[in-house]
């Protein structure tokens, strides 16, 4: 009689993009960090013999899967649109272990084991509502280990990102940089620049990064469409607002080394995503987000959009200390709330990649 399988564990933190949101796209570096909100995965031997999947936070309860974990139909638009990463991955790991195979086979000789397989996403998420930290990422990763560790394909980190990007992608009609789902993987603070394998890198220890909610929330993916369609209407004004971006972006890394140059480039880079937003005409930055920024500026620090933007946080920059302290009290009587987050967590945790 077979061994029950023991439960495979994986988890992922969210992250938040500090600089280079945009001009990652055109293969500029974005500095990326992990924050202490993390994503579990678990997966068990099923105990129906079907397959099934449980998100308690996206209102998911062991939802029954055909066969090798393939959705169901007669799934609502909103139930499929949550199971779209779980659904790629899931594919994209059973494709990679039957090509790992040997001899390589096109279908599993036996299906394998049915797997009930639970992800919960609640801490990347605020009454209900997702804090743009990168969510549907840390599923794509921790999923991909614990998923591959229960079909037995070994990954390395490279590979595991590769896996997890594509599926990723995959969800997301083929947009994203995979920057999100390297910080997912690595961890702490990385360099990222698509195509290259991700730079580890030191944060200075005289500043501070705030995450501050300022109360909106926007798609991702119909943000950066909107700046696709802009690129598509007025090509020459595209270019130059992201020439502009990808010159800050890749004084990012040296200028870590002096606070006050990454203060300054912080800003600067607020700014031109600014007159980006205003061509595009896309809601990256609100006007609440030039209030905060305005506000910062006034007690010595610098706030900034994080990612796409128009998303539910953004980043406070300050000197430790005092000036933190100080620019925290103002936030809040401002009405923007600072949210309890550290940064540069453990990466991916648990499953294959150790």
């Amino acid at each position: 009689m077979s061994m029950a399988m023991p439960t495979i564990r994986a988890s992922a933190p969210g992250k938040l993009f500090l600089l280079g949101e945009y001009a990652v796209l055109e293969g500029a570096p974005a500095l990326l960090a992990a924050v202490d909100r993390r994503v579990e995965v678990t997966i068990d031997e099923s105990p129906t013999g079907f397959w099934q999947v449980s998100a308690p936070n996206l209102g998911i309860r062991n939802l029954a899967l055909g066969t090798d974990g393939a959705l169901p139909a007669g799934l609502t638009d909103q139930q499929r649109a949550h199971l779209r990463v779980f659904d790629e991955v899931r594919a994209a790991v059973q494709a990679a272990a039957l090509r790992a195979q040997s001899p390589p086979l096109t279908r599993s000789p036996r299906t394998s084991t049915p797997l009930a397989i639970s992800i919960d996403s609640s801490a990347l998420s605020r009454g209900g509502h997702k804090l743009g930290l990168g969510s549907s990422a840390a599923t794509a990763a921790a999923l991909t280990a614990a998923l591959a560790q229960s079909l037995h394909l070994p990954l390395d980190q490279g590979r595991l990102f590769r896996l997890a990007h594509a599926a990723h992608r995959s969800a997301q009609n083929g947009a994203g940089s995979g920057g999100d789902v390297a910080a997912s993987v690595h961890g702490g603070l990385i360099r990222y620049t698509p195509g290259i394998d991700p730079v580890p890198l030191h944060w200075p220890e005289e500043l501070r990064i705030s995450a501050v909610v300022t109360g909106e929330g926007s798609l991702t993916t119909r943000l950066v469409g909107r700046v696709a369609d802009y690129a598509a209407e007025n090509p020459a004004q595209h270019r130059l607002d992201l020439d502009r971006l990808k010159r800050l972006a890749e004084q990012a890394e040296s200028a870590l080394t002096s606070p006050a140059d990454f203060l300054h480039l912080a800003s600067d880079y607020f700014t031109a995503l600014t007159e980006l937003d205003d061509h595009a005409q896309a809601g990256i930055v609100s006007e609440r987000h030039r209030e905060l920024h305005d506000l910062a500026r006034s007690e010595g620090g610098v706030f900034k959009t994080s990612g796409a933007g128009g998303g539910d946080v953004g980043l406070a920059f300050s000197y430790s200390g005092e000036p933190t302290e100080r620019l925290a009290g103002a936030l809040a009587r401002a009405g923007a709330a600072i949210v309890p987050l550290g940064f540069f967590a453990a990466g991916l945790q648990g499953g294959t990649a150790s």
